[in-house]
């Protein structure tokens, strides 16, 4: 007997994955281009996509589409940590100053980059984080007034935007990605580091329910802070 339609666009979608045909971060043909290929239902098509993402294979995304999921070695085990929390724990004094705060349309190359509909509004916020007053992180966040309509009204003044989002909106998924750099002139400026000085980014994105919350960069001094966290076959948890 012949496989089932179902099965055959499975196996074909799982062969070029594990070809690396379509590497991690690949997107996986939409669903009205499955169903125009292989000539079958709406309700076949998300089926299999659905059997997909609950094995891990893929990740689907609300509007966005779905997406070739990183391999589980390669997944974050990074908690999203509270600044102020951080520096309770420690013992320090936390402060913050936001820099730059906007409310605007989100340009082309960002809705092409966070697949956001036409005429979308961000909060486009950076802020300064400071330990016993002492820059430890820049921040440069867009938060989607779409998906955080609330946002629009906050000054941050009392809370950073990090905070503020912890705290008044869940998160289903999040995404980090960590890469070093060296300290541009205005970097080093606004960080007190020397120019050239190493920096880590860290390179965030949550989502809820499959509708992007916020991407993010912080970019840290590589001689004032580290990043750590634990796994195990069963789980990971953050440090």
């Amino acid at each position: 007997m012949p496989p089932s339609i179902g099965a055959r666009i499975q196996s074909d979608i799982e062969d070029k994955i594990l070809s690396g045909a379509w590497p991690p971060g690949s997107r996986i043909p939409y669903e009205h281009e499955l169903m125009a290929q292989y000539e079958c239902s709406r309700m076949t098509v998300s089926k299999v996509l659905g059997t997909m993402s609950a094995r891990g294979l893929i990740v689907r995304r609300k509007r966005a589409g779905s997406f070739v999921a990183s391999p589980a070695t390669e997944r974050s085990i990074l908690k999203i940590e509270d600044f102020a929390d951080m520096a309770a724990r420690a013992g320090q004094t936390y402060l913050h100053r936001v820099l730059h705060r906007q409310d605007r349309t989100a340009s082309r190359q960002e809705r092409v980059a966070l697949d956001l509909p036409a005429a979308s509004r961000v909060l486009d916020i950076q802020t300064l984080h400071l330990l016993d007053r002492v820059p430890v992180a820049l921040e440069e966040r867009l938060v989607m007034l779409g998906t955080v309509p609330d946002a629009a009204a906050e000054t941050f003044d009392q809370a950073p935007p990090g905070s503020w989002l912890l705290r008044h909106v869940p998160w289903t998924e999040a995404e980090h990605v960590i890469s070093a750099l060296n300290a541009t002139a205005s970097l080093s400026q606004t960080l007190a580091i020397g120019r050239g000085e190493a920096c880590l980014k860290l390179h965030r994105r949550t989502w809820l329910q499959g509708a992007l919350v916020t991407d993010v960069r912080l970019t840290y001094p590589a001689s004032r802070y580290s990043f750590s966290g634990r796994s195990s076959p069963g789980g990971s948890r953050a440090d």
